[in-house]
């Protein structure tokens, strides 16, 4: 089967750094890849060579000579003057309202983005960014394509809208190639991933959770990644293999192998010693709003409402676009004024709160200067860290400490605004989509230092990835005045959106959570007996696979300098991968049975 898109030998640099240096890959039918790396390591480049918006300073580039393809990158633009009908749906030849609500797929995709809350009609010239954006994916969505190619598709959609996208992406079949820092995202979606790292591009097999294995499976045999990028690697690898062992539905590496891998890591925080410590530095109270009644505008937020965030509480806090999640944070920081009831605040509270804005800062200053200008050295929980460390930690190596502010990105000023706000040492954090901008690697950093920090958290984010790994509880806005504890976490306010969305709407009635699905019928003492001695066999298969690929591991290390034999081994190599993936995953739906 031809592929959609070839790169060969492909070079691409802006000035004297190259970004693609002799990169040769291809698009197939049907392929789902997912494409990560450092901030400013060459992925938006990756995809607009791939979609012909950018050329190429030598190679070649090949596309199917029919290929019908969209591409939503952040230099997308909308036509000026132009409406949302005028965008999305004039191209398809729907002009009357009638033929859009009866095409199943425009109608499902102008309600899972979110686009009929913005108005048909209402100007693209008006609306702020994140809206444009929404409407450009619903505008390349709506087409019948082969290909679509996504930049940051999930930066300004809710958690909700995230699952959608992915579930549209999913039941769609098309291929797709997207860059993001949504790690379910990737984990839910992707059957492959692709590493932009020194102008290369590495391949792997699977999602999030296996390109993380993948990672720290390659520096422990090779040894030739820097040790703190490994260690990070094996304590992600750590907490993805401690939480919800259903957390990805393509397990592709064996479970024994991950628990020899992460033996020694500890675990990401002791609870019991943090909850201790926070109560000595924050005493009993912290944050409390008595019955406070809030609007964003002429929309209630709160309704008499009461809620108390007490020493160490580390809640997420998700809701839909609009409900009022960001006002609420501004008035647990003291920055607005209910409008009724009062706020509360302990005594020994150092607040500190990470708005969505960037904060301006002289542009001459330089990045190092902007961090010691807080302070010049920080203890976050047991770890203490000069302010050049917590700069290298938040992707700042001392070659950039010295950057003039007016010469960064706005994804590197998130990360000096972030660096800032720990810098001074408070002991309540209230953090407003922390993740925007963020790529993947200063995510895990972040995740490492909230791990271990003694202090109280409230989080709104749409990267579930991070609620659930910094958050010990999740509570929701849903409109009613309320704010609701969900004891089941965001897997419990999706279902409740998605009841919500189904009741009729005439009933009033109050949203109830979903019931747990009926319990599968237990299997026969004969399917069990069958069942293990399937077992067996697919173990005893399993292990015989397993020797196959250590020993092509050692034979690619003896081969470094052979590029044939290496070609022939890792096409051997990838097949053997497979065909225990495959086995593994045929194990884990006999295990069921067996037990």
């Amino acid at each position: 089967m031809a592929n959609l898109v070839n790169l060969e030998n492909v070079g691409k640099s802006f000035g004297v750094r190259p970004l693609l240096d002799r990169v040769s890959l291809g698009v197939a039918q049907g392929d789902r890849i997912g494409v990560v790396g450092l901030n400013g390591g060459g992925k938006t480049t990756l995809l607009e060579v791939l979609a012909g918006l950018e050329p190429v300073d030598e190679g070649r580039v090949s596309r199917n000579r029919d290929l019908r393809m969209a591409v939503v990158t952040q230099r997308t633009e909308l036509a000026p003057g132009s409406t949302v009908r005028h965008a999305v749906l004039d191209p398809l030849g729907i002009t009357e309202e009638h033929q859009w609500a009866a095409d199943p797929r425009a109608r499902s995709i102008l309600d899972g983005l979110g686009i009929l809350g913005l108005g048909l009609d209402s100007p693209v010239d008006t609306m702020s960014g994140g809206e444009r954006r929404r409407v450009a994916l619903a505008a390349a969505l709506v087409r019948e394509l082969d290909l679509v190619v996504l930049d940051e598709p999930t930066n300004h959609l809710d958690v909700e809208g995230v699952r959608w996208l992915a579930d549209h992406l999913l039941a769609r079949g098309t291929a797709l190639v997207v860059v993001t820092h949504d790690r379910w995202f990737l984990d839910t979606v992707c059957t492959r991933t692709w590493e932009v790292v020194g102008g290369r591009v590495e391949q792997y097999e699977g999602g999030y959770a296996d390109w993380v294995y993948a990672r720290a499976e390659r520096a422990r045999l090779a040894d030739t990644l820097e040790e703190k990028r490994r260690n990070l690697a094996r304590k992600e690898l750590a907490w993805l293999r401690r939480g919800a062992p259903a957390r990805t539905s393509k397990p592709r590496y064996r479970i024994e192998a991950a628990e020899a891998l992460i033996a020694d890591v500890p675990a990401p925080r002791d609870n019991v010693e943090l909850l201790a410590f926070a109560k000595r530095r924050l005493g009993r109270t912290v944050i409390e709003l008595e019955d406070v009644t809030a609007a964003a505008g002429d929309k209630p937020i709160l309704d008499d409402e009461t809620w108390r965030i007490g020493p160490g509480d580390r809640v997420g806090l998700v809701g839909v676009n609009g409900s009022g999640k960001t006002t609420l944070l501004r008035l647990l920081a003291g920055d607005t004024e209910p409008a009724a009831g009062r706020r509360v605040q302990g005594q020994t509270v150092r607040l500190a709160h990470l708005t969505q804005e960037l904060q301006e800062l002289p542009a001459a200053q330089r990045v190092l200067e902007a961090v010691e200008e807080v302070a010049r050295r920080v203890t976050l929980g047991k770890q203490e860290l000069s302010a050049s460390q917590l700069a290298e930690r938040f992707g700042f190596p001392a070659n950039r400490q010295w950057t003039p502010i007016g010469d960064l990105s706005g994804g590197e000023r998130r990360r000096l605004q972030l660096a800032r706000l720990l810098m001074a040492e408070p002991n309540v954090l209230l953090l407003d989509e922390p993740t925007n901008d963020l790529d993947i690697d200063t995510l895990q950093q972040l995740e490492d230092l909230l791990d271990s920090w003694p202090g109280t958290i409230v989080v709104v984010s749409h990267d579930r990835y991070l609620v659930e790994r910094v958050c010990d509880r999740v509570v929701a806005l849903f409109g009613d005045g309320k704010v609701t504890h969900l004891v089941g976490g965001i897997e419990e306010y999706l279902d409740r959106r998605e009841a919500a969305i189904a009741a009729p709407a005439a009933t009033g009635a109050p949203v109830k959570p979903v019931k747990q699905a009926a319990e599968a019928p237990k299997a026969s003492a004969a399917d069990r007996r069958a069942a293990q001695k399937e077992l067996a066999r697919l173990e005893r298969q399993i292990d015989n696979l397993g020797k196959k690929e250590a020993d092509l591991h050692t034979a690619l290390a003896g081969a470094a300098t052979d590029a044939t034999r290496l070609l022939e081994l890792d096409a051997e190599l990838r097949k053997i991968v497979a065909e225990k993936a495959d086995l593994e995953l045929r194990w884990l739906e006999v295990a069921d049975t067996a037990e």
